[in-house]
């Protein structure tokens, strides 16, 4: 393995669930990186596997030890550019953005510019250098139609230990959406396993030998034909409260990936209804409203709040209106 003293070194080992994993996939899913970083690493000889090099093709056992000696970072090569952000909060250490609807989180295929990464490189220059690039350490991903806040990482302690904190579930993170009908109770909690969709690859779903999820649901208000959800992650998979949410037969309100024309099912007076809530909504209602976390310097409990923005408070403050009895 290439040792350098800029070289940071990280050991992992794998869980019961991990059994099974590709390691590329399983390294980028650990590391919060892209997949194909994780396979440059492999390649380049940086990854081991219970002491022996590691290849891309290898699976994860439970307890397998996986060593990765993490290049020094480089300059990134993603531009700055000059898009508007609301920074909530930062210190030495972190900021807290709302993120608005519309903004992908960080480059990708299609979305190589205007994103949230390129916004923080113009606006916050002691960025993380976790990954092997000089970029932003994002800790956590919001969809790009998901509004609201996002933790950010200043440099390399502050990430790690805000990554470990979220891998133990000790950032709490809670969303505000709705979803169409109505849950059975005013407090339900999913463990369903989420994963790549069996038949759709860009769609997540409920499947055998998923990577295990846990949410839990509040009913914050009844509607006619929805109701609008507190909900809280103690896990963090990708479309997480939308998959969990369409497992129960409520799909989220807007949801144009999970539940196109959902609107279009219900019968009777609340058919109206429905399509007239479909209209206002713009985007799948949600929000990510709460977030809490230990300060990784200081200790200091950190809460932050984002009420709805304007999009989804319109549509809710209708809805509440006409649900009235």
């Amino acid at each position: 393995m290439p040792s350098t003293p800029l070289n940071d070194v990280r050991e992992l080992v794998a869980g019961d669930e991990d059994a099974g994993g590709r390691l590329d996939a399983w390294l980028a899913a650990r590391l919060d990186v892209s997949r194909s970083r994780a396979v440059q690493w492999i390649e380049s000889g940086c990854v081991t596997l219970d002491g022996a090099p590691a290849r891309k093709k290898d699976l994860v056992s439970p307890g397998a030890r996986v060593a990765v000696a993490i290049p020094a970072a480089r300059p990134s090569d993603v531009a700055p550019e000059a898009i508007p952000l609301d920074i909530v909060y930062q210190d030495a250490d972190f900021a807290v953005i709302d993120k608005p609807a519309g903004l992908v989180v960080h480059p990708a295929a299609g979305h190589w510019s205007g994103t949230l990464v390129n916004a923080l490189l113009h606006q916050v220059r002691d960025l993380s250098g976790i990954g092997g690039v000089l970029r932003p350490g994002i800790v956590h991903r919001l969809d790009k139609d998901t509004s609201g806040l996002l933790l950010v990482a200043k440099n390399d302690d502050a990430h790690r230990l805000l990554s470990e904190a979220l891998k133990q579930r000790n950032i709490k993170r809670a969303y505000l959406t709705a979803c169409w009908g109505h849950l059975a109770e005013d407090a339900t909690s999913v463990d369903a396993p989420i994963g790549r969709h069996l038949t759709d690859r860009k769609k997540m779903g409920v499947v055998p030998g998923g990577r295990s999820a846990r949410t839990h649901f509040r009913r914050v208000e009844r509607w006619r034909a929805a109701d609008l959800l507190r909900a809280e992650l103690e896990t963090g998979r990708t479309h997480q409260i939308r998959v969990h949410l369409l497992s129960l037969g409520h799909p989220v309100v807007g949801d144009r990936t999970y539940a196109p024309g959902r609107e279009k099912g219900f019968g009777g007076p609340e058919r109206g209804w429905a399509a007239a809530l479909a209209r206002r909504v713009p985007r799948q209602f949600l929000h990510a409203a709460e977030l809490r976390f230990t300060h990784p310097r200081t200790g200091r409990e950190m809460r932050f709040d984002s009420p709805l923005p304007p999009d989804l408070a319109a549509a809710a403050e209708w809805a509440r209106e006409t649900s009235a009895h």
